[in-house]
């Protein structure tokens, strides 16, 4: 996995950007619950982090505490974003910025010849962030989140 060890994240003076071990799996799951209104539960965390061979997850580590991370999976050299997250206490940051680099130089490395995502449609920032690294709408998932919400599914080759 590639590492950023000291990415400059605003007025944080260090931010750790690498592949998640299971030791990371509650502060992930904590995350999951704060970010999401249908977090994945702790044991479907488990289960992708540790027993799906095609998951991966990177967190980003700020004074030994994980304030982000993303999980993917590799589909025949596709990979599939699950989930992206950023705490709320340390969002405008740049750290979602800051993972995105890191997978995308992982993805670039290892051959992956695409990535995708859904995003809520309502979710301009997210949006926003993932047009600034390459991804490009290709169509709509409707009624793809538990309450009804469109997903903009999104493309980067």
């Amino acid at each position: 996995m590639v590492e950023l060890t000291k990415a400059r994240a605003d007025n944080m003076a260090e931010l750790i950007v690498r592949e998640a071990r299971p030791a990371d799996l509650e502060e992930i799951a904590e995350l999951e619950v704060r970010c999401f209104s249908a977090p994945w539960s702790r044991e479907a965390l488990e289960h992708d982090m540790i027993s799906n061979a095609m998951s991966k997850y990177i967190v980003a580590e700020f004074e030994g505490k994980v304030v982000g991370y993303m999980g993917f999976w590799n589909i025949v050299n596709e990979a599939h974003v699950n989930n992206v997250a950023v705490s709320p206490d340390y969002r405008r940051l740049h750290i979602g910025s800051a993972i995105i680099d890191t997978f995308l130089k992982f993805c670039d490395e290892n051959g992956f010849y695409g990535e995708t995502l859904e995003v809520r449609v309502s979710n301009s920032p997210a949006i926003g962030l993932y047009e600034k690294f390459g991804f490009e709408e290709a169509g709509v998932r409707p009624g793809y989140y538990e309450d009804g919400e469109d997903a903009l599914i999104m493309w980067r080759n």
